[in-house]
């Protein structure tokens, strides 16, 4: 996965980024509630798993904004052509293992390699959180038990830029169903335009097939 250097002299959210570093709680997240009803009502049926299309939706979502891309190593700033989404597996025996799987805009060309990586973690023995895989990657997890209206994650640090995003319950509503999905950023990094683009693309994913 390639990545590009960000010209900072170039960039129009050089004075924001440099802003936003400086901040001691840098992180911010943003929850709304989108439409599942395509999901429910034509591709569920059709055998399609719901775990991965929201997964690949989520990918849509990054992938077609490319400040949720970017990340930061001290005051140099890349922006990768493509990042691998992570979310936890449940083990048979309790607990659970992180999976990578590699983002593809077609949706059966993601789905085999999304099932071929979340058996991979299912049945791994050691935990695999990302030690020495780099910034290349954005963070997820499914809350199916909850429809919550907010959520904000543990951070390890400031200078953590990765994105987290996670969705809850499928919930119905007025003839059709809907779910609350929450996206947290590095405001270094992404503004609430941003995280608007990022919605309407992860929404036009959950409407496709």
């Amino acid at each position: 996965m390639a990545e590009h250097m960000v010209d900072l002299d170039r960039w129009p959210r050089a004075e924001q980024f440099r802003w936003f570093k400086t901040f001691e709680k840098p992180h911010y997240a943003v929850t709304v509630r989108l439409n599942a009803t395509h999901l429910m009502t034509q591709r569920k049926p059709q055998g399609v798993s719901v775990f991965r299309a929201c997964l690949h939706a989520i990918g849509h979502g990054l992938h077609a904004v490319p400040e949720l891309n970017m990340r930061f190593r001290g005051d140099v700033v890349v922006r990768h052509d493509s990042v691998v989404l992570s979310s936890p597996v449940p083990r048979p025996g309790g607990g659970f293992n992180f999976s990578y799987v590699p983002f593809h805009e077609d949706f059966a060309q993601f789905d085999h390699g999304a099932i071929a990586a979340i058996e991979d973690a299912r049945h791994r023995k050691t935990l695999e959180a990302n030690t020495g895989r780099g910034d290349a990657v954005a963070y997820m997890s499914c809350l199916p038990w909850m429809d919550f209206t907010s959520l904000d994650n543990a951070m390890p640090h400031a200078e953590d830029c990765i994105p987290r995003v996670a969705w809850g319950k499928i919930v119905p509503e007025g003839g059709g169903w809907r779910m609350s999905m929450s996206l947290q950023v590095h405001h270094a990094l992404a503004d609430g335009e941003h995280l608007g683009a990022y919605f309407a693309a992860a929404q036009e994913a959950l409407d496709a097939g």
